[in-house]
């Protein structure tokens, strides 16, 4: 269907490569990267929610929601620059007006709450257990516009967000914001926009687009040659990382947004296995070395 692509299934970390698994990158060394395709991920969670509607089960978005248990704090680099940040951490996160602390720039909110901090222009950012995230342009008048099942549409913020709660999410991408008339107006000139017309794969990169202008969010927006300038750097704990590379800001957004889908408990499950699996393989390579030692060069 137009820009829609034929659905792969995901691979898992294991297969795939990665840069240094302790998280120190240097430009020096060799990189290898890796790009996706994916399917359209506010279909999935379209699909989702209408199966919990269809087994009589308690909806998500009525469940309690804590950031800091579900979602993944991760950053996103071009080359040296970091473009997004998800901290829980008060050193991290950047300044935003009226919060008083606490990592009040994450905390969530009831979408009536939410009608009382929005301006025009702003982005809301709709999150669930179990869900992929959904975001929102707020354009004034109680309404946003938004990517919604293969179409850009105008609707009340309340009936965006099916009953999720969300966040005012301008201070994640560290991209220069238009002017608010402008994203106001770059969102509801694409309102009707959709199937083959569409430009943007999900939620987030129509949002972003439309406070930032920048080309990279749509789809082919960026060729995908020559060296991974992308990195996505997932905080493990404990001060340990794991980072991915990218050819595209796009297939990095897609691979973020899966691991808030999955949950930071998944994440960091996957990541701990394929770890363990890279440990094990250097300890029995170095071990068949110190047995054999003339095996390497034999080899060479």
């Amino acid at each position: 269907m137009g820009n829609q692509v034929e659905k792969l299934t995901h691979l898992n970390y294991k297969e795939v490569p990665t840069a240094d698994p302790t998280g120190m990158d240097r430009d020096e060394g060799p990189r290898i990267g890796v790009s996706y395709i994916f399917s359209n991920d506010d279909d999935e969670l379209e699909q989702q929610q209408d199966s919990v509607h269809d087994l009589g089960g308690e909806h998500p978005a009525l469940q309690p929601y804590d950031p800091q248990l579900n979602e993944v704090e991760c950053s996103v680099y071009y080359r040296d620059e970091c473009i997004y940040q998800k901290s829980f951490s008060e050193e991290d996160a950047l300044p935003e007006e009226g919060d008083e602390g606490g990592g009040g720039h994450l905390s969530t909110y009831t979408p009536e709450n939410l009608l009382n901090r929005c301006k025009p222009g702003d982005l809301v950012e709709f999150v669930c257990q179990a869900q992929y995230p959904h975001w929102v342009v707020y354009v004034g008048d109680f309404q946003v516009v938004h990517l919604h099942r293969l179409e850009v549409v105008n609707s009340f913020l309340t009936d965006a967000s099916q009953g999720r709660r969300g966040r005012i999410a301008n201070q994640l991408y560290r991209y220069k914001p238009l002017s608010p008339a402008v994203v106001v107006r770059n969102a509801l000139e694409q309102v009707g926009c959709k199937d083959r017309d569409l430009s943007w794969r999900n939620s987030e990169c129509f949002a972003a687009w439309c406070r930032y202008g920048k080309r990279e969010f749509k789809i082919g927006g960026e060729l995908r040659i020559g060296k991974q300038p992308y990195r996505l750097q997932i905080r493990l704990g404990d001060k340990r990382s794991h980072t991915l590379e990218f050819q595209s800001l796009e297939d990095l957004i897609m691979e973020k947004r899966r691991n808030d889908q999955i949950g930071r408990a998944a994440v960091i499950q996957e990541l701990s296995s394929h770890l363990q699996a890279a440990e094990e393989e250097e300890e029995e390579e170095d071990d068949h070395l110190h047995h054999h030692p003339g095996a390497r060069t034999a080899v060479e």
